[in-house]
């Protein structure tokens, strides 16, 4: 049985050894087939027939049958060619209806879609009536434009008021979708898969090649959706239930077959930016105070243990691993979601959704993996978390994914724990007494609220659980905060190595807060 309860595009490689992440470019890149699937599953069932098949014979790259003409389009005629909203499909029949995006500029390999009704999939032609060619793109009118086909979708449906037809979901550019809530912005994407992200070799881009969307009856409230993956070294097919809503959902279950031996499979990845927070020390001339669509890692461990992670915006690429054993959750998050931490009135990262991913199914032995790249400013996206399992995916075996990943505004429902609300650091001299530090000493201080802490009055006896790999925690200490909370303070004397610091509220000798995980690297300052 189903669940069911239910861009920014970027690509990075190594040039001249250094990491490359920009939203705007695109790199397109056995066992026996699952016998879990019910009877009426056979539109996915032949999907996953077709991978497999793909996975069996040598990759070949989709051919170029872009006209010229759109490969030759630069961004802003690109923005000149609109889909027309009149022309959306099933806009009368659904509360669901369906908008396409042209072919040209970085999107130069098109994708098949199809829908299927009546139990019949049917191929969607492209036709040039459904768009509008306005400014320098009229001229695309005078060209014969057969052969252009789609470069993705968007979806739509009455997110937030029954007047008007929100979009809420986009298919485009390699195997990326971004999905929003109710009274959410885009902001982070996820993606099908992810491989040797951050590798000396070079990450590889599987991407969807074919769709194929079942058209929602006059009363749906979540849509289906198969595609079809390819990639030099995996091909695979998924099967999307999505649900919009105030915590729009999506169902991903995939049958993935290896044609290579990969190294790193990221599952689940979520891409996202961070150009500078609260705690950075590093930050542009510019008016506002922070910028980012994610301020930090959160995960639920298979031990049932909270841990977050600030992000940073490093010098130099960063990747940390978080070992792990049947995860219960993993997400990027964005928690400030008061407009005065920003105060950009045009991008309003204070609506940019959080994003949680639930397995749906044991994933085993592995860890969470953080990827931090620099990026000089929010137009690359340079964060990427994803699932890798210790058990390897090598040439001729097959594997099945199944999970939930969601938008939301808060936290996850079953984190009851306090919550880190701020992460500052500094100098831990004291201003006129030159003795009152050590040489490279740094002053963390660590906000809790919410959650368990909310029961909590200031005169109990909360204690702070700390520890560190590499450098020395002194004058560690707790203090009630007078709006309320918890305030977890301590001084780092860092060695030459990388200090990771770990830390938590207890009372009783039981948590009361998540565990906030930190690295300080002591070329940072």
């Amino acid at each position: 049985m189903r669940f069911s309860r239910v861009c920014r595009w970027q690509v990075g490689n190594w040039q001249a050894g250094k990491w490359i992440a920009s939203k705007w470019i695109i790199a397109l890149g056995c066992a026996v087939a699952s016998t879990a699937y019910a009877d009426d599953d056979k539109h996915f069932s032949a999907v996953i027939e077709r991978a497999q098949q793909l996975a069996e014979a040598p990759y070949q790259a989709p051919e170029e049958t872009l006209p010229e003409v759109l490969r030759e389009l630069n961004y802003d005629t690109y923005r000149q060619i609109r889909f027309d909203p009149d022309h959306a499909y099933w806009r009368n029949e659904s509360p669901f209806s369906l908008q396409l995006f042209h072919s040209g500029f970085l999107f130069q390999t098109p994708v098949a879609l199809n829908v299927i009704e009546n139990d019949t999939a049917s191929p969607l032609p492209f036709s040039a009536e459904d768009y509008s060619y306005d400014g320098n793109a009229e001229k695309l009118k005078e060209h014969d434009l057969s052969g252009s086909d789609h470069a993705g979708f968007r979806l739509h449906y009455p997110l937030n008021n029954e007047e008007y037809a929100d979009e809420f979901a986009v298919f485009l550019g390699a195997s990326y979708f971004r999905i929003v809530g109710r009274d959410q912005a885009y902001g982070l994407s996820t993606r099908g898969l992810a491989i040797d992200t951050a590798s000396p070799e070079g990450e590889e881009f599987p991407a969807f090649r074919e769709f194929w969307l079942y058209k929602p009856s006059a009363d749906a409230k979540q849509i289906e959706l198969l595609a079809l993956m390819d990639s030099p070294s995996v091909s695979g097919a998924y099967r999307f239930i999505i649900e919009p809503g105030e915590k729009t959902q999506v169902e991903v279950e995939a049958e993935l077959f290896a044609r290579e031996d990969i190294a790193k499979l990221g599952v689940a990845p979520l891409t996202s930016m961070f150009t500078y927070g609260e705690a950075s020390r590093e930050r542009p001339d510019d008016f506002r105070p922070q910028v980012h669509d994610s301020d930090g890692l959160l995960m639920h461990t298979g031990n049932d243990e909270w841990i977050w992670r600030p992000l940073t915006n490093p010098e130099q690429l960063r990747t940390s691993t978080f070992a792990d054993s049947s995860p219960q959750g993993f997400g990027l998050m964005q928690r400030e979601r008061d407009f005065n931490r920003y105060l950009d009135i045009e991008a309003q990262y204070h609506r940019r959704p959080s994003q949680w991913v639930v397995p749906l199914d044991a994933w085993g032995p592995g860890h969470v993996e953080l990827v931090e790249i620099p990026t000089p400013d929010e137009t690359h996206d340079n964060i990427v978390a994803y699932w890798v399992a210790d058990d390897a995916l090598n040439a001729g075996e097959s594997r099945r994914l199944h999970y939930l990943t969601h938008t939301l505004n808060t936290q996850p429902e079953e984190h009851h724990l306090g919550r880190v609300i701020r992460t500052r650091h500094g100098s831990a001299g004291v201003p006129g007494q030159e003795d009152s530090a050590a040489p490279g000493e740094r002053q963390f201080i660590v906000d809790f609220q919410g959650g368990a802490l909310e029961d909590i009055a200031a005169d109990q006896p909360v204690e702070l659980d700390i520890s560190t790999h590499q450098g020395e925690v002194k004058l560690p200490q707790v203090t009630a905060l007078p709006i309320g909370g918890w305030r977890a303070s301590f001084r780092l004397s860092a060695s030459d190595q990388p200090s990771d610091v770990r830390l938590r509220l207890m009372l009783n000798d039981e948590p009361v807060s998540e565990t906030w995980n930190y690295v300080w690297y002591p070329d940072a300052g």
